[in-house]
């Protein structure tokens, strides 16, 4: 039997690494492998959970798939939680000015303690079914971008544990902390149980 093909719906090429560096016993296609450029979908949800649905159900009914979606963002606690399920449009998409705005809005707070969410729901189009795993890496806000490896807010968070930035860490050694990494493991075991 050939290896499970999974659609990982992302235009993110930083989250498609990933994937593919963790789902190595399974055969990833990304959207772009597809050819067929469809409209994206209107990311209107409340939560993580509600958005990562929202792009799977989308791509896995539009591509008869099984589709993996992701949905994942920076939640600082003394901004209660922002940008969260805005992380990606905190400024307009430009991650160096959302670091801006950020140092700016935590300026005059003695907390920076923050935390990466993600949340990966696995979609099955025929049978209308999903299933959802989620991750998360506890840590704070530094007060200057530092490295310049990985993508998104990365340069600007420390897992707790670590003393230094995402963006400063190899591919391996941010994989030991990530949130997305933790996704994956849940959904890696539970594909190995029921496919």
């Amino acid at each position: 039997m050939g290896k499970i093909k999974i659609l990982v719906a992302t235009n993110n090429p930083g989250k498609l690494k990933e994937f593919k560096d963790h789902l190595k016993e399974f055969e990833i296609l990304s959207l772009s492998d597809l050819g067929e450029k469809i409209p994206e979908p209107v990311e209107d949800g409340k939560t993580f959970f509600d958005n990562s649905l929202i792009k799977a159900k989308y791509y896995a009914e539009n591509f008869g798939r099984l589709t993996i979606a992701d949905d994942s963002g920076l939640c600082v606690n003394a901004l209660n939680g922002r940008p969260g399920v805005f992380s990606s449009r905190y400024a307009e998409g430009d991650y160096k000015k959302a670091y801006q705005k950020l140092f700016k809005e935590l300026e005059d707070k003695d907390d920076r303690s923050a935390y990466f969410q993600a949340v990966i729901t696995l979609y099955e189009p025929s049978e209308g079914k999903y299933k959802q795993f989620d991750g998360k890496c506890e840590g704070e806000i530094l007060k200057e971008a530092q490295g310049t490896e990985g993508f998104g807010y990365d340069p600007i968070f420390s897992p707790k544990g670590l003393q230094k930035s995402f963006g400063e860490c190899s591919p391996e050694e941010k994989y030991k902390y990530d949130h997305r990494k933790k996704a994956i493991d849940k959904l890696i075991e539970y594909l190995k149980e029921t496919k």
